[in-house]
């Protein structure tokens, strides 16, 4: 019958639509997935496949996520403040409620025009943080969008760059070390004035002269366990064979290596190694880095 020749004479126009169909899979309607929280306006969604946050001197905006998840393979696609976008931060997070609250971040930390932005990571478990990495980023995060990732399971949170890892905390349980893993969390967002610390330490004021602000979002998905009404939507055990497989997975080398290279090349700051900081010795987890 000659099936193994039918691939090569599909019509291209077919392989198009393929792919559009596939694509249009990927990315969720902001619409249905998320709120704007504040902001007055500031904050807005466009035709369902963009959002974007602005801040002005009287205000910054923020949105959240309708749904709870209890792990997840997190993306979104960000193209940051352009420009003088010293003083703004632009956070981007997983967080529970509660005093006790666990919480993923990434907050970007804006610059003077053509000096790169601080890429800001931490993990609070049980309401304990203190576990900052910072990064710059081998690209001008303002140019195009990028995207940022967090995949979060029963055995470690990795934090993700167009597509490299570059920071990975790891379940230490075993030695002590709370893990998120009991709170369903909400994505957050937000846009705001943090001129008394995130740009050297809070010694470059924001320019409001160069106000509005924006912040653009695209392309959002979620592989992820929503919960409803206290249940989720992922029966069974972590191992069990009908959860997905991000629920479970690890690094490969490829990966491994990868990290390694960002951290290596693009880490600026890593609580692990600040012994002036921790002169009685480093947090536990902080061996199984």
């Amino acid at each position: 019958m000659g099936f193994s020749s039918f691939p090569s004479r599909l019509p291209s126009l077919y392989l198009v639509v393929l792919f559009l169909i596939g694509s249009s899979l990927v990315s969720a309607n902001f619409y249905d997935e998320f709120d704007i929280t504040w902001g007055d306006g500031r904050g807005k969604i466009i035709n369902g496949d963009l959002l974007t946050l602005s801040l002005d001197k009287t205000s910054g905006s923020g949105f959240e996520s309708r749904n709870e998840y209890m792990y997840g393979k997190i993306d979104m696609q960000l193209k940051l403040v352009p420009g003088n976008s010293a003083g703004t931060v632009t956070a981007y997070y997983l967080s529970s409620k509660g005093s006790n609250w666990d919480e993923i971040d990434f907050e970007f930390l804006g610059n003077l025009s053509g000096d790169p932005y601080t890429l800001h990571t931490n993990v609070f478990s049980q309401g304990k943080g203190n576990r900052e990495q910072q990064f710059h980023l081998w690209f001008d995060p303002t140019a195009d969008f990028h995207t940022y990732s967090i995949l979060w399971n029963p055995k470690h949170i990795v934090f993700s760059v167009d597509g490299t890892p570059i920071r990975e905390f790891k379940n230490a349980e075993s030695i002590g070390v709370p893990f998120p893993k009991d709170q369903p969390m909400r994505i957050h967002s937000s846009l705001w004035n943090a001129d008394d610390w995130a740009t050297r330490g809070g010694l470059v004021k924001t320019d409001w002269t160069q106000a509005p602000f924006t912040a653009s979002y695209r392309n959002f998905k979620a592989d992820a366990c929503v919960v409803t009404s206290g249940k989720s939507s992922c029966s069974g055990s972590a191992s069990s064979g009908s959860n997905p497989g991000w629920l479970s997975e690890d690094l490969d080398n490829t990966k491994q290596e990868r990290l390694r290279w960002a951290q290596k090349n693009y880490m600026i700051y890593n609580y692990c190694s600040d012994s002036k900081r921790f002169p009685q010795g480093f947090p536990p987890e902080c061996s199984m880095a």
